[in-house]
């Protein structure tokens, strides 16, 4: 792969980690007014008296990937030193930027103390990146098997970045398995038909089989050798990804809740539709992962709201996941309307020259 496309996954990466800092950290976008108090004010206040070592740990970790991604971005123009320092300044000077706006959020606070965890993880991550950033994502035997494996493309690296975005829906409890694009919800709207549970299930196992064919398709075509293994070991993490956040954030009892009857036919169904679809030619796999995303993504759109779904949910604590929660709900409802265009624009260089 070419050094300019190297140079784009590493731009790519650090501007959309920004773009869900900003995100996160100005959730849930609404009730901006003026306090009258002096901006800066924060930045003097005595620490905050109760905190969390949950609160301390978020707020580092949250600027790691930023730290991380920005030095491995930096350092192919700057030296190693340069561009960590670089990187942690621009980290510090992101998370003061949201502190200042959140003066004028209601809902939310400024703390001086989120302002220095937030650079402090922007630093390590700098730190990270520039033992480990090159190795990941430019040089060293991960970045060379990932040139090996992945088709050369115009697209190739956006498309890496959406796949990791449907891994992150796999996060959100609020989501039914595979769906995503689901309008009603970003923009509160009612359901538009009642909840049958026979019906329901219909449902559960059309989103399922449509939205793992879509994915898995969409895998399977930005690879060139061993495109079925890797893209099964992609739908396996999924779905391992679905079970640790369900028991992370509802309890352990509720890890494999999501494995309902419909799901299940819908998981079987997929993956035979994927598996039949990866032997056709590169533009019908395209046409076929184009139209079962709009399949999913009209389904999710009318699927009626399910009341088990909606009761498992109250058991879930939402305080200490309130960004995380929003962010997670955003991606899932933009996905497919990212994964669409991208779907127009990818075209591989070489895909009759696949290894499966």
């Amino acid at each position: 792969m070419a050094n300019g496309a190297r140079t784009h996954l590493t731009l790519y990466l650090t501007g959309g980690y920004v773009l869900l800092i900003i995100y996160a950290s100005l959730y849930p976008l609404a009730g901006w007014r003026d306090s009258g108090g002096a901006p800066l004010a924060f930045l003097g206040a005595s620490w905050p008296r109760y905190f969390t070592g949950f609160d301390l740990a978020t707020n580092v970790i949250a600027y790691l990937p930023f730290g991380f991604f920005c030095t491995a971005a930096l350092r192919r123009r700057l030296a190693p030193l340069t561009a960590w320092l670089m990187a942690a300044a621009l980290g510090g000077g992101l998370s003061l930027v949201m502190e200042l706006l959140q003066n004028y959020l209601p809902s939310r606070v400024p703390s001086n103390l989120d302002l220095a965890c937030n650079a402090g993880g922007a630093l390590l991550g700098g730190l990270i990146g520039i033992r480990w950033g090159a190795f990941a994502l430019d040089e060293g035997r991960l970045a060379r098997w990932r040139r090996r494996v992945m088709m050369r493309a115009h697209g190739v690296d956006l498309g890496l970045l959406l796949i990791a975005a449907w891994l992150m829906t796999q996060l959100s409890p609020e989501t039914l398995l595979f769906g995503s694009g689901n309008l009603r919800q970003m923009l509160d709207l009612p359901p538009v038909q009642p909840f049958l549970p026979e019906r329901f299930a219909s449902v559960e196992t059309a989103i399922a089989a449509a939205g793992l064919l879509a994915a898995g398709l969409m895998a399977t075509m930005l690879l060139c050798r061993q495109a079925r293994v890797l893209t099964g070991g992609l739908l396996l993490a999924a779905l391992l990804i679905k079970t640790l956040a369900h028991a992370l954030l509802m309890g352990p009892a509720a890890a494999v809740a999501w494995i309902t009857p419909g799901n299940a036919v819908g998981m079987a169904i997929g993956l035979a539709l994927w598996w039949s679809a990866s032997f056709l030619v590169f533009p019908l796999q395209r046409a076929v992962a184009a139209l079962a995303l709009l399949f999913a993504t009209v389904m999710v759109n009318v699927a009626p709201e399910n009341p088990y779904l909606a009761n498992t949910l109250h058991t879930w604590n939402t305080s200490q996941f309130l960004n995380f929660n929003g962010l997670t709900r955003l991606i899932c409802s933009l996905w497919p309307f990212l994964a669409l265009p991208w779907l127009m624009i990818y075209r591989p260089e070489r895909h009759d020259a696949l290894d499966y």
